[in-house]
Order: structure tokens, then C-alpha cells, then sequence
């Protein structure tokens, strides 16, 4: 347990081509979950928790981490499983992602693997916890369940699904052509959270939900003429099964037929996120989720020819 609360810090700063590092844990019984490490700080002891009588029920108190307020959450109870008893005997896992920090609550953790995204999969059809889990992986032959931690934040948190006034004033419909980009993310919330907001400013999306599918797809219809013709942009996540965002846009630009298609990553990684490595894979932006206005208006900027302020380069 040591090795694995010493050196989480040091492993999410992995980089690679299609790797990633998995967190495994448990929440009380022998199924072992997983989380990306980088969108981990660190493993703790559970701290002293507040409970505040309004929140939700899956947040099991507010705690005090180095003089910072996080809430943690109940991952178990969270996954409509039972809630982990006497907290303060298990484990926090301390996460940064969406530009917020937070910890789960989790019953044990076991050890830090590293992988290919190519072993990481999309979860059979029948065996998605109630749409809770973004891939599968095995691990010593057992299943490992990946959980979409977007998914518990968005339905305990929330976020601003709806475009301000003042975006939708900037939208430009006087042109014929239609605004469309292709959308790749393994969360099924997240996908949903890019097509709301960009269909209220008059983008439509077409939806994928891995790297894999994303490039298939642009091949298919380079084969019927130019990309162009189909889409104005990719945006692709950054962590998905099969193929990550990175390897995706390294693939998109060895490719003639679509190697000057814009392409933004769109990632929940903005705690640890390397921007070198966007400018060396070639990408042409990057945006933190998740905040309706700024994609909005970032995606509107691209298309109708202004700076994407929000946008880095």
C-alpha cells in the first residue's frame, strides 16, 4: 500500500503513445474497479468528514485536505451499490478533473498497472452497471470495470448544460453551408454535454465513442470525397478505449486525405495536462471540460473564422 500512495504523484505525469496507468480498487467486495492515473493526486487515509445536511446522499462529508475543501464521494453508493461503511477505516482517493477536485470514497486499493489502449474495451452490451462504466480491461484474468467518474460528478455536482445569451447572439446564420463536427468520448455524459451545447449555436454532431471508431469514420468518408464535404472539426477526447486521443490525431495527420482537418482535445485532464504533448501529436487546440459557453463559442470561433479565445494553441 505504501509504494502505491508514494507514487501516484510521480505516475501521473505518464505521456505516452496509447498508454495509459490504471488505479485498481475495490468498494467492498472482490470486483476490482479502475481509474486513470492522471486524473489522480494522490491515495489517502479517510480524513475527518463534515457532513452538510443538504447535499446529496452519495457525498459523505466535506473534509479539509492541506487547507483545501473537498468533498468526498461515496463511489459504492454512487454506483447504486451499498453505501461503505465506517468511512474513516478506508481509503479516499483524491482526484483533480473537469477543473475541480474531489475525492471517493473507496474500500480498498490495490496497485497501479500499466497498459496499452488497446486493451482497454468497450463495455459488452448487458454488462454496463447501469451505464456507469466507459470500458473494460482484465487484469490476472479477472475483469476490471473502468468507472465513468464524469458520470457520478455530473449527476452529483451538475453542470451548466446552457449556453449564455450573449454566445448565442455571436452565432452567424446567414450562411447555407451546415456547421457539423465529429464528437469522439467514451463518456457517454460527456458526448451528450458537447452536442447540447453546440447544437444550441447551430452545430450539428455526430457521435462516436472512442478514437477507433473516430478515425474509421473519417475514412469512410474521405472515400466518398473530401472530409470537408462531412464535417469542420474533430474533437476528440484524450483517454478512450482502443485509441486515445493522442494516437488519433497522430493518425489524422499521417493521413493526406485528412491531415489538414482541425482537430480540438477536448480533455478532463486539466490539472496535468501537457501541452507539449498536444503541439507534438498536432493538434490544433485544447479545451478543458467542461463549460457550455466555452465550448460554444470556441467551436464557433473556428468555424466562422475568429480566434477561439478560450482556446490554447
Amino acid at each position: 500500500m505504501a509504494g502505491v500512495l508514494d507514487g501516484v504523484n510521480q505516475r501521473t505525469q505518464l505521456v505516452g503513445k496509447n498508454r495509459l496507468e490504471l488505479l485498481l480498487f475495490t468498494l467492498g467486495g472482490r470486483q476490482r474497479f479502475g481509474i486513470n492515473v492522471f486524473k489522480v493526486r494522490e491515495v489517502i487515509p479517510c480524513p475527518p468528514l463534515t457532513r452538510h445536511p443538504n447535499a446529496s446522499p452519495v457525498v459523505r462529508g466535506i473534509a479539509n485536505i492541506r487547507g483545501q475543501t473537498v468533498p468526498v464521494l461515496d463511489l459504492g453508493q454512487a454506483l447504486r451499490m451499498r453505501p461503505i461503511e465506517n468511512p474513516r477505516q478506508h481509503f479516499v482517493i483524491l482526484t483533480e478533473f473537469n477543473r475541480t477536485v474531489q475525492g471517493f470514497l473507496v474500500t480498498g486499493v490495490d496497485r497501479i498497472v500499466n497498459m496499452n489502449w488497446e486493451e482497454i474495451l468497450p463495455p459488452p452490451k448487458g454488462m454496463e452497471r447501469d451505464g456507469y462504466m466507459t470500458a473494460v480491461t482484465k487484469v490476472d484474468n479477472e475483469l476490471v470495470e473502468i468507472v465513468d467518474v464524469e458520470k457520478v460528478m455530473a449527476e452529483v455536482l451538475g453542470f451548466k448544460m446552457e449556453v449564455s445569451a450573449d454566445v448565442l447572439e455571436t452565432v452567424d446564420s446567414s450562411g447555407e453551408a451546415k456547421r457539423r463536427v465529429l464528437v469522439a468520448d467514451d463518456s457517454m455524459v460527456a458526448r451528450n454535454q458537447v452536442k447540447r451545447a453546440l447544437e444550441q449555436v447551430e452545430v450539428e454532431c455526430v457521435l462516436v465513442r472512442d478514437g477507433r471508431e473516430a478515425l474509421d469514420q473519417l475514412k469512410a468518408w474521405t472515400e466518398q470525397g473530401s472530409v470537408f464535404d462531412q464535417i469542420d472539426m474533430v474533437i476528440s477526447d484524450i483517454e478512450m478505449p482502443e485509441m486515445d486521443g493522442y494516437t488519433l490525431t497522430t493518425e489524422i495527420r499521417k493521413d493526406p486525405a485528412l491531415k489538414d482537418l482541425p482537430v480540438m482535445l477536448h480533455s478532463s485532464l486539466s490539472g496535468v495536462f501537457n501541452t507539449n504533448m498536444v503541439k507534438k501529436v498536432g493538434a490544433d487546440y485544447w479545451l478543458p471540460k467542461f463549460k457550455a459557453d466555452e465550448m460554444a463559442s470556441s467551436v464557433l470561433g473556428h468555424i466562422q473564422g475568429k480566434t477561439a479565445g478560450n482556446i490554447e494553441s
